[in-house]
């Protein structure tokens, strides 16, 4: 048995700029960091005893004889991508929080699941090996609508600026180097549940059609100038969270027009909720539409906030650095 562990994530800047279609011709950057809230992929070889060779189980139960016959398309073509299809195999994933929700979470049970099959093999991966996989699986294979950032952040964790070069190249920079930092941020963070799971395929492959057409280019040019902002912000040796926060609510102006759909009335009501009760600012994570919001204030206005936001759940959670790892591995006991 192997167990894998992989973060979610919350995204502060640049969501937009991490689409190939825009970073190939004007380089990307986006700025968040990994929370530990976890995705779980168990993964072992089953006894040859059985009727089939893959039993799956998500938020679905597969049982099947043969490789194409497996419905969850990522770990079809990450079991398939290693050469499993003549090995009986189990693989689990569960999950601290709800999947649709603006956290990575897709990507991070795809992380998690390379990880697990690979240590399955008796095989290392490096976290960039991880991440490219992870890409190369949901966006050359399965040919998903989704950015890059999401793989990145899940396989190497910790608070990073994530820059994409037009040569399709990226690099990693920790922004949190301290404690004291790190304690800060977390003493300032509200993660809020809207309560409503969606589907952020449509408002994903609206956004590149509309990079490709360029439709958006000015509204991605000047979130691209607020996360680079966003940036010398979190570079300083003191933090300005105000500032922060202002170019938080200045770059969710900017997101909601990259597609429709983004933002709803009850979203709405919740950033208007958080201002008038002082936080410094607000934004949804994800594609839009519903999920989680992330909300930054100043720690003797959390609980204040949290009350007049009361009907909506509030997770208690931390920043992380570890990534993507291996928390259990049998055949090494």
């Amino acid at each position: 048995m192997i167990t894998c562990r992989s973060p979610l994530r919350i995204s502060f800047f640049g969501g937009g700029t991490d689409f190939p279609e825009w970073f190939k011709k004007n380089d990307g950057l986006v700025i968040g960091g990994t929370i530990n809230k976890y995705s779980y992929v168990h993964a072992r070889y089953l006894p040859n005893i059985f009727q089939y060779n893959f039993r799956l189980r998500y938020f679905k139960t597969e049982y099947v004889k043969k490789l194409s016959e497996i419905k969850h398309k990522p770990y079809r073509e990450i079991l398939k991508y290693y050469n499993f299809g003549e090995r009986q195999i189990e693989l689990i994933h569960t999950a601290d929080l709800p999947a649709l929700s603006g956290l990575g979470s897709s990507s991070s049970s795809t992380v998690s699941a390379i990880n697990a099959v690979n240590a399955l093999k008796g095989l290392f991966i490096n976290k960039k090996n991880l991440a490219n996989t992870a890409i190369k699986i949901e966006k050359k294979i399965l040919k998903e609508n989704v950015g890059c950032q999401d793989q990145i952040f899940c396989s190497f964790g910790g608070f990073s600026c994530i820059r994409f070069k037009s040569d399709f190249d990226y690099s990693v920079e920790n922004l949190i180097n301290e404690q004291k930092k790190l304690k800060i941020l977390n003493d300032s963070s509200i993660l809020l549940w809207t309560g409503t799971q969606r589907h952020g395929n449509k408002i994903e492959k609206e956004k590149i059609k509309k990079i490709k057409n360029n439709d958006n280019f000015n509204n991605l040019k000047k979130i691209q100038e607020i996360s680079e902002r966003g940036y010398s912000e979190f570079s300083k040796n003191s933090w300005d969270l105000k500032k922060i926060g202002s170019l938080m609510n200045e770059y969710w102006f900017h997101k909601k027009k990259l597609a429709k759909g983004i933002t709803n009335k009850a979203i709405e009501e919740i950033y208007e909720i958080t201002k008038q009760n002082g936080a410094h600012g607000m934004k949804l994570l994800g594609s839009g539409g519903g999920g989680f919001v992330y909300i930054l204030c100043s720690p003797n206005k959390k609980q204040r906030i949290i009350k007049k936001l009361s009907k909506y759940k509030n997770v208690n959670f931390q920043f992380e650095n570890s990534g993507s790892c291996i928390i259990y591995n049998k055949y090494l006991d």
